[in-house]
């Protein structure tokens, strides 16, 4: 654990969530732990996966702990749901 900030370092990654000890599942069931990690980019995280030191890491993790690894590309801080239905709509009434 104490190695695994380093490899985030050069692509700008950080924890948002690490192990989410205290959580409160309010619909369906989450019976893991939950780990978050904000990168500037989708490209900077595919990067930092695909880098030399994630991919050393990688065996620790995975010998240790079951577990999905998502990568996702994130809203902006502008985001407006509304002009997203807006748009779908739009779109469905002219296809």
């Amino acid at each position: 654990m104490e190695r695994i900030q380093s490899p985030l370092d050069p692509f700008g990654g950080r924890f948002l969530v690490h192990g989410a000890p205290e959580r409160e599942v309010r619909e369906g069931e989450w019976p893991k732990a939950l780990v978050i990690i904000a990168f500037p980019s989708l490209a900077d995280a595919r990067s930092w996966y695909g880098s030399p030191a994630c991919q050393e890491l990688l065996p620790l993790r995975t010998r240790h702990m079951d577990g999905d690894v998502l990568l996702v590309d994130g809203v902006a801080p502008d985001y407006d749901p509304a002009a997203t239905a807006a748009a779908l709509r739009a779109a469905q009434a002219g296809g």
